[in-house]
C-alpha cells in the first residue's frame, strides 16, 4: 500500500476528465443543433459541407433573382398591355377616318387630333417606364449589339449618290429593305443627313423596328484633297442579330466608300444571374417602343391614302408590340421554371448539408445520458478511491 501515488484515484481521475470532455461536447451539440461546431470536431466534413453551403445561401439568392426578373417582365409587359390599348384605339380612329363618305373635314380633323395625342401619350410611356430607375422601353434596357461602318472617303468634289438610286438593307438575313435617294449625295454635311433620312424612312415604312435606329455623320477629312468620311451605326439590334448594307448588284456599297462593317455590344442591365456559379445568367433586351420607333409618329389621316397607310402601319406596330409581348410572356414563364428548379436543388442540397452538419439528436442523448451516468459513477469512483489511503493509518495504531 502506498500513500505518494494513488494510481487508483489517478486513473479515475483520467477518466473522468475524459467522461466531463465528452459530456461537455454532448451539451454543445445538442445545444447548438449541429454536429459539426468547429473544424476540429470533423475537418473532412466541414470543408464537404462548407461548400453545400454557399452553394444553398447562392440558390436562395439566384431564386430571388429570378423573382426580380419576374417583377421586371410584368412591369414592361403591362406598360405594353397599354400601348396595346392605345394602338387598338388609333386603328380605330384610322378607320373611322378612311370612312370618308360619312365625314368630313373638321371630323377627320379631331380623328387626326386624338391620334398625335395618342401617339404622344406611347412615346411618354416608353420614355418613363422604369424599374428601380432603369428605364425599360426606351431602347436602353438590355445588351445589344451595334453595327457601323464608314466609308474610305469621298471626294468632296463628286456626286456620291443620284437622286432616284437605290440600294437594299437586309436585317437578320430578312427580307431586304429597298432604300431610294430622295437627294443626291455629295461631300456635304447633307448627304449624311440624306442617308440617315431615307434609310430610316424604309425601315419604317418596312415595318421594322429599327426605323429610326440608323445614325450617319459626316466627317471632314483635310489632306491633299478634302475627302468627306460617313460613319453609318445601328443601335437596337439584339445579340445575334445583323444589319447588312447592300446595293442592287448585290456587292457593298462601293458608290459610298464603305468596305466593312463591325460590331460592338452596346446598352446596359437585362442580364440576370438565375444560378449559384458564373455564366449561368439570363439576357432581357427591350427594343424602343417609342412612336418614332413604331413607325406611328408622323401618321396622317386627314386623307384617303394617308388613312391607308395609317392602317398598314399601325397593324405593323400592333404586331411588333405583340412579339414583344410575347417574348416577354415566354420569358416570365422561363423565369417561373428556373425559380421551382431552383427550390427543389435548394431543398435537396439543404439535405445533404444537413446530413454532414446537423446533430441527430436522438443519437447525441443517447450519448448523453451515458456520459452523464459515467460522469455521476466517476465521481463517485474518484471520491472512494481517495478513501484508500486512508486505510494506512490502522496500520500505524
Amino acid at each position: 500500500m502506498r500513500i505518494n501515488q494513488n494510481v487508483m484515484a489517478n486513473n479515475a481521475s483520467r477518466n473522468l476528465a475524459s467522461t466531463n470532455v465528452m459530456l461537455g461536447k454532448n451539451l454543445e451539440k445538442l445545444s447548438s443543433g449541429f454536429r459539426i461546431n468547429r473544424a476540429a470536431d470533423d475537418a473532412a466534413g466541414l470543408v464537404v459541407s462548407q461548400g453545400l453551403r454557399a452553394q444553398v445561401s447562392s440558390l436562395k439568392q439566384a431564386a430571388r433573382n429570378a423573382q426580380d426578373g419576374i417583377s421586371v417582365v410584368q412591369t414592361a409587359e403591362g406598360a405594353l398591355n397599354e400601348v396595346h390599348s392605345m394602338l387598338n384605339r388609333m386603328r380605330d380612329l384610322t378607320v373611322q377616318a378612311a370612312n370618308s363618305g360619312g365625314n368630313d373635314t373638321a371630323a377627320r380633323a379631331a380623328a387626326q387630333a386624338e391620334i398625335d395625342a395618342l401617339a404622344t401619350e406611347i412615346t411618354r410611356v416608353s420614355d418613363s417606364t422604369r424599374f428601380g430607375g432603369v428605364n425599360l422601353l426606351d431602347g436602353s434596357y438590355g445588351i445589344r449589339t451595334a453595327v457601323s461602318a464608314a466609308s474610305a472617303g469621298v471626294a468632296n468634289t463628286g456626286v456620291v449618290g443620284a437622286s432616284g438610286g437605290s440600294f437594299t438593307i437586309a436585317i437578320n438575313g430578312g427580307p431586304a429593305i429597298t432604300v431610294t435617294l430622295s437627294a443626291n449625295l455629295n461631300s456635304s454635311q447633307t448627304s449624311a443627313d440624306v442617308l440617315e433620312s431615307d434609310i430610316n424612312a424604309a425601315l419604317t415604312a418596312g415595318g421594322s423596328i429599327y426605323g429610326g435606329k440608323v445614325s450617319i455623320t459626316s466627317t471632314a477629312v483635310v489632306g491633299s484633297t478634302t475627302n468627306n468620311v460617313l460613319s453609318i451605326s445601328v443601335g437596337g439590334l439584339k445579340s445575334g442579330e445583323s444589319f447588312t448594307l447592300v446595293d442592287g448588284a448585290g456587292g457593298d456599297l462601293s458608290d459610298l466608300g464603305i468596305t466593312s462593317l463591325t460590331s460592338s455590344q452596346i446598352g446596359n442591365g437585362g442580364v440576370f444571374q438565375i444560378g449559384a456559379n458564373a455564366g449561368e445568367t439570363v439576357s432581357l433586351a427591350i427594343v424602343d417602343t417609342d412612336a418614332t420607333s413604331l413607325g406611328i409618329g408622323a401618321l396622317n389621316v386627314t386623307t384617303d391614302a394617308g388613312a391607308a397607310s395609317a392602317l398598314g402601319a399601325l397593324d405593323s406596330a400592333i404586331s411588333t408590340v405583340s412579339s414583344i409581348r410575347g417574348e416577354l410572356g415566354a420569358l416570365q414563364n422561363r423565369f417561373e421554371s428556373m425559380i421551382n428548379n431552383l427550390q427543389v436543388t435548394t431543398e435537396n442540397l439543404s439535405a445533404s448539408e444537413s446530413r454532414i452538419r446537423d446533430t441527430d439528436m436522438a443519437q447525441e442523448m443517447v450519448s448523453f445520458t451515458k456520459n452523464n451516468v459515467l460522469l455521476q459513477a466517476g465521481t463517485a469512483m474518484l471520491s472512494q478511491a481517495n478513501q484508500v489511503p486512508q486505510s494506512i493509518l490502522s496500520l500505524l495504531k
